[in-house]
């Protein structure tokens, strides 16, 4: 049986070339994370999940360029072939330029498929990953901002209103950045503070036309599913939902899982399906169901695929395990949720 009705259950955009881009040495960053998430996938198909196969494609200079400076490109296509450190976190191999631009126009590709067809709900199993990329410097393992250029193509194809959730463990700064000033594009993003790459603070609420387009949640270190909880339900879903998207992209990072080896915070799998599950709800209100999860981040490896598949259980069905609620407000929560009445009359 099928999680909702209709010959597929979800799309799937995955390509054997993702894994082409290859650290040098040890690097967190690496091949084996999307073996872990397609043993999530096989798993659910293995219980009767079906997915549609969403053809990976590169992106267009036309599409990047909605989001990322010319010169910055430019200067990423002299890179072809050659291996090194951009930065002291980030790599690129011989492959990695034309990786990143496939995985970018991969979603890009989800984008239209969900627009034109009859399935309204997408995992897209990306590397590199995207949010930190600004829009001309890749930084934080990040090359191409992946959910930025597919928001910025919703919008070229007449959507008006996109949400982007980030649960992540690091601040989405890339992603932040490039919609700032715009109020097509809410940013909604929990993550560890204080924290690489340092943004995020609850202040930080975007400026021009698209103040309070931003809403930031920064967690203290240690943070569990009921702090993740209060988050969600004080300030995450409230300003979704009062925003009405017209799509939800989530920048669906499992670094926030309690074993992951580059984040403090203490996330079990079942919070990832709750907080697709509510997503999803309001997805099904105002945006007649279309939702993707594109992989951010996540470094251990059973991690990443657990929760993964949990938030895709979550998406889809509708069902997904309780999570435990905080019996008094945190104080983070608490600040942002502050912070975001003040900037946007939406909410509260």
């Amino acid at each position: 049986m099928t999680a909702e009705a209709g010959p597929t259950a979800a799309l799937l955009v995955d390509d054997a070339r993702f894994d082409r881009h290859a650290p040098p040495g040890h690097h967190p960053e690496r091949p084996e994370r999307l073996s872990a998430a397609r043993d999530a996938i096989a798993r659910m198909v293995a219980r009767g999940v079906r997915f549609d196969r969403v053809n990976a494609r590169a992106a267009t200079n036309d599409e990047l360029v909605l989001v990322h400076d010319v010169q910055f490109l430019d200067a990423l296509a002299r890179m072809r072939g050659e291996a090194g450190y951009l930065d002291p976190d980030t790599y690129v191999s011989a492959n990695s330029i034309e990786v990143a631009r496939l995985a970018a126009g991969s979603l890009v590709a989800m984008v239209d498929a969900i627009v034109d067809g009859p399935t309204k709900k997408g995992a897209a199993l990306l590397r590199p990953p995207g949010h930190h990329a600004r829009p001309a410097r890749a930084m934080g393992f990040c090359l191409l901002n992946n959910v930025a250029v597919a928001a910025a193509h919703a919008r070229a194809r007449g959507m008006e209103r996109i949400a982007i959730v980030d649960w992540d463990v690091h601040h989405g700064n890339g992603t932040q950045e490039i919609f700032s000033n715009d109020p097509h594009v809410l940013y909604v993003s929990t993550h560890q503070s204080p924290f690489y790459p340092g943004t995020g603070d609850a202040e930080e609420v975007g400026v021009g036309e698209g103040k309070g387009y931003t809403v930031n949640v920064p967690l203290a270190a240690g943070g569990g599913d009921a702090v993740y909880r209060s988050a969600f339900e004080r300030v995450v879903l409230p300003v979704v939902e009062s925003y009405r998207p017209d799509l939800v992209l989530v920048s669906a990072g499992f670094d926030a899982s309690a074993r992951d080896p580059l984040g403090q915070m203490q996330l079990t799998p079942q919070a990832f399906g709750w907080m697709a599950r509510e997503l999803a709800r309001i997805a099904g209100q105002s945006a007649g169901g279309r939702m993707v999860l594109a992989l951010e981040g996540g470094y251990d490896l059973g991690s990443l695929e657990a929760g993964l598949e949990r938030a895709i259980d979550g998406m889809l069905s509708g069902r997904a395990a309780e999570v435990p609620a905080l019996s008094s407000a945190d104080p983070c929560v608490a600040r942002a949720a502050s912070w975001a009445k003040k900037a946007w009359s939406g909410v509260g």
